[in-house]
């Protein structure tokens, strides 16, 4: 996400490192990096305009802390410009005074309103609400029982209606099937075009006239850019979203759609896809993601993703162990499988900040196959070998390597890994994940 932006933006508060201030020549030659940078990363001219001329007032003027380098001044002063285009705070869900809330989700064909009808009942579900979902396209082959398929995947119920019903028919029979039921949440999954016409716009209008939606979601596919963010703008002028949703924002989106949406059609950006599972689905904060488009990574989103997925009691047993030296094989075994469950690696190691030691951490690089190799050659092992690394000798590692699939010195590279990792857990004694909880507050201070 971002990764391009991300590095383009990085090189320019590089530049200003060895410059004793901030001088109009030294701004001038950041703003023309920053402005070729936004604008290849697909964000509107006029938001790219905007934003340099409040950078480069706020660079020149009085406001710069005398405390900072030039380089630290240049990026406060974005990331509170890149924040404040985002929209300051992360938008609220709006609930009807009085259930079922209707949720109606529009867009065009194609954007993945289906799949993240999925996602936000999940989400919902999860935040407790009782969510139901209905699809009123009965135009698309399949709609209907595609969204039927997800919603089962996901344990979100679906009301699929007769055969032939029509639209207005469907969203009746499910509103009717959530007052019977104390359903809280209708999911409205709307038909949608490959572009926008008049006999869309006046189904959807119709829609929003009977059904009085508290939330009007238009999902737009973040790798589509400013096509996106015009039909985000077309829609809202005809329609009045309350909210965007930006799918497929793990791709290559250069991230203009996410820079650029809530600037040009006044709609705040409310969740974000960043996977094709069901769990990659998440609220937009504006804050986390002007951090992880810096470089200064996303930590909060990071320790909700080890609260979610990490049990408390293992970490707690895994704490003891380190503190006694007695970490295995097993264990560490055990934590790639957990950390596997928080999603793709290169996601996670997106979250981490650039700098220090993590600075040098490739983000198009990470191997997801490499952990599986790992967890292979380590299932290989018998409980013995596991327990006690100091026993596989020689003939035990090409045993090991046969049954992994895997070469000998595939396994002897794991085997140092471990010894080192196991060094390093010894000198940390464990205490970090102690200090997690404590963590949250410090980190939110910090603007992270």
């Amino acid at each position: 996400m971002f990764d391009t932006l991300t590095e383009k933006l990085q090189r320019v508060f590089k530049n200003l490192r060895g410059e004793g201030k901030l001088t109009e020549a030294n701004v001038a030659e950041a703003m023309q990096q920053i402005r070729m940078a936004l604008l290849e990363g697909d964000v509107h001219f006029q938001v790219v305009k905007t934003l340099l001329e409040n950078t480069r007032a706020k660079a020149l003027g009085q406001e710069v802390m005398l405390s900072l380098t030039p380089d630290q001044q240049m990026l406060k002063i974005v990331r509170d410009e890149l924040i404040a285009l985002l929209g300051s705070e992360t938008p609220p869900v709006k609930f009807a005074s009085r259930p079922p809330s209707v949720f109606m989700l529009v867009g065009l064909q194609g954007s993945g309103k289906t799949t993240t009808a999925g996602k936000l009942g999940r989400w919902l579900s999860r935040s407790g609400h009782r969510p139901i979902a209905v699809s009123t396209d009965i135009y698309r082959p399949a709609a209907r029982q595609q969204l039927s398929i997800i919603a089962g995947d996901v344990g979100l119920p679906c009301w699929e209606g007769a055969p032939d019903s029509n639209p207005f028919e469907l969203a009746k029979g499910a509103r009717r099937e959530a007052n019977l039921s104390a359903y809280d949440v209708i999911l409205m999954d709307t038909a949608g075009r490959l572009h926008i016409d008049e006999a869309l716009m006046a189904e959807l209008a119709q829609l929003k006239e009977q059904f009085t939606p508290s939330e009007m979601l238009f999902v737009a596919d973040a790798m589509l850019g400013q096509d996106a963010v015009r039909s985000a703008g077309e829609f809202h002028r005809r329609l009045g979203l309350t909210g965007v949703i930006l799918t497929k924002m793990d791709g290559d989106a250069r991230g203009g759609a996410a820079l650029s949406i809530r600037s040009v059609t006044g709609a705040s950006i409310k969740f974000i896809g960043t996977g094709e599972k069901y769990d990659a689905f998440e609220p937009f904060h504006p804050d986390r993601i002007v951090s992880r488009i810096l470089g200064m990574g996303d930590m909060l989103s990071l320790i909700e993703k080890v609260e979610e997925h990490v049990d408390r009691k293992q970490a707690e047993e895994l704490e003891r162990k380190i503190r006694r030296s007695e970490f295995t094989l097993e264990d560490f075994r055990d934590q790639l499988r957990q950390l596997r469950k928080m999603g793709p690696l290169e996601q996670i190691v997106g979250m981490l900040p650039q700098i220090g030691p993590l600075k040098n951490i490739p983000r198009g690089a990470v191997d997801e196959a490499q952990l599986r190799h790992i967890e292979a050659i380590i299932n290989s092992m018998t409980p013995a070998e596991r327990e006690n690394e100091r026993i596989i000798n020689g003939k035990r590692r090409k045993r090991i390597a046969r049954g992994s699939g895997t070469s000998v010195q595939e396994v002897n590279r794991l085997l140092r890994q471990y010894a080192e990792m196991r060094k390093m857990m010894k000198a940390v004694g464990g205490g970090m994940l102690k200090k997690l909880p404590a963590n949250w507050k410090g980190l939110k201070d910090l603007g992270m």
